[in-house]
């Protein structure tokens, strides 16, 4: 029982939620880049929240079956067409065997997540399937899909669907987006006001968006306190001695361009950070197309917990929504 692929889209690649414990070893986590429509969509089909899926970035792929099955597609509003006819996202829908998928213009948003009933079930590397296509590591033999591939789905694929999932249980972002963020342990290297006016500005994604890192650009540059430089850090103000980038920092090479470093970033280097965006809205970037608008907004810990909290219960509503 498989999926043949006709065509691969821009980039589509096989992702789950990742690979956690190994970024000391300089192996990022990978997965979905939006996590809560990775989890929506393998809970419409039955599967695992955690069951394998393709991640479509922008346009998406022409997919044949072999046999019935059960699929969604959630993230962003790229819609479905089954043999031709459209069909909704964010549901469950039925396939048989010789059934095409494909899809029309992307309406809003930046990634689908596309799952099959039984998981996309290509082997399991270091505890995850997800592709790690700088490292060729994970998901069809490490590297984006493209046409005449064929992936197998595991057991259960013939099982029904959960119905649908209302926009009210949905997560996309706004306009401007507002991605909470704590400052962090080089905060110290700007002046205050610059530190200021980086929460004041507007920024807008550049092109330079991926699953490694998302470029922002339009804001002001960044004002550096003077230091002597230490050894080992060089000459520029945005320069350190060598350090770890957590998941989700952010650098400003020069002081000029916030990256957030997402799912396929490198795990350390000799930019400073400014703090990190909170874990509740790392998968709002992954929706964000280039040129989108975005702020940058300040909180505190006790409020980064408070939202990492608030999203698992909007994931137990939507447990509760589909009968999990």
């Amino acid at each position: 029982m498989a999926v043949n692929v006709i065509s691969s889209g821009l980039s589509t690649t096989v992702q789950d939620l990742g690979r956690p414990g190994y970024y000391h070893l300089g192996i990022p986590v990978s997965g979905g880049m939006d996590r809560f429509a990775l989890r929506a969509a393998n809970m419409l089909v039955g599967n695992d929240e955690a069951a394998a899926v393709l991640e479509a970035v922008f346009l998406g792929p022409e997919l044949e079956f072999t046999a019935a099955a059960t699929v969604a597609v959630t993230g962003g509003d790229l819609p479905p067409r089954l043999n031709g006819d459209g069909r909704g996202t964010w549901e469950a829908f039925p396939v048989k065997a010789g059934d095409r998928l494909s899809f029309g213009y992307l309406r809003s948003g930046a990634r689908v997540y596309i799952a099959v009933s039984g998981g996309i079930d290509v082997p399991v590397k270091l505890g995850s399937r997800s592709t790690y296509t700088l490292g060729a590591l994970g998901g069809h033999e490490g590297r984006a899909l493209k046409a005449g591939d064929s992936l197998p789905l595991g057991a259960g694929a013939g099982a029904a669907g959960k119905g649908a999932i209302p926009a009210g249980l949905r997560r996309m972002p706004g306009s401007p987006a507002e991605l909470r963020m704590l400052p962090g342990l080089y905060w110290h290297r700007i002046t205050a006001a610059a530190g200021k006016q980086f929460f004041a500005d507007t920024w807008k994604v550049a092109p330079e968006a991926d699953r490694i890192g998302y470029r922002f650009k339009g804001g002001t540059v960044l004002d550096f306190v003077p230091r002597e430089p230490p050894f080992g850090a060089g000459s520029n103000p945005s320069n350190i001695v060598d350090a770890c980038y957590p998941y989700g920092s952010i650098q400003v090479p020069g002081g000029t361009e916030p990256i957030v470093l997402h799912r396929d970033a490198v795990s350390g280097g000799g930019y400073m950070m400014l703090g990190c965006v909170i874990s509740a809205d790392m998968d709002l970037i992954g929706q964000l197309q280039p040129h989108s608008p975005a702020r940058f907004v300040e909180v505190s810990m006790d409020q980064a917990l408070a939202a990492r909290a608030d999203r698992q219960a909007a994931l137990a509503r939507l447990r509760a929504h589909l009968g999990r």
